[in-house]
């Protein structure tokens, strides 16, 4: 009667275990490596369209210097659209950028490229 009584605890003990979520087991975790932090860059860029005429202002908070550019799509289609230069807007700096159509604007956007600087 003994041996029954014991192996009716070890049974008990062995389906509570196996009912346990993996995570509760007790057993070796290895941790994953973390992975790196993503790098903080690119201005925040404002832009405003007034007639056939846009400006935009881009702040770069991060300490990266950031080659913003505008891009002016118009919209007729004998204008020319129109691609500005790079600007470099260093750590905590203001630039302005601003272009024209000869008639009215459809699109515009601004592309942004890390500096090595």
């Amino acid at each position: 009667m003994r041996l029954s009584r014991s192996l009716a605890s070890v049974t008990a003990a062995v389906c509570l275990v196996m009912s346990l979520p993996y995570e509760a087991l007790p057993h070796a975790r290895v941790k994953a490596p973390r992975a790196a932090a993503p790098e903080l860059f690119g201005a925040g860029c404002h832009s405003r369209i007034t007639g056939s005429r846009v400006t935009a202002y881009c702040h770069n908070p991060y300490p990266r210097t950031d080659g913003v550019t505008l891009h002016i799509e118009c919209d007729r289609w004998w204008d020319v659209d129109s691609d500005g230069g790079m600007v470099e807007a260093g750590p905590a700096q203001t630039v302005r950028l601003s272009g024209r159509c000869w008639k009215e604007v459809r699109a515009l956007w601004i592309s942004h490229r890390k500096l090595a600087r």
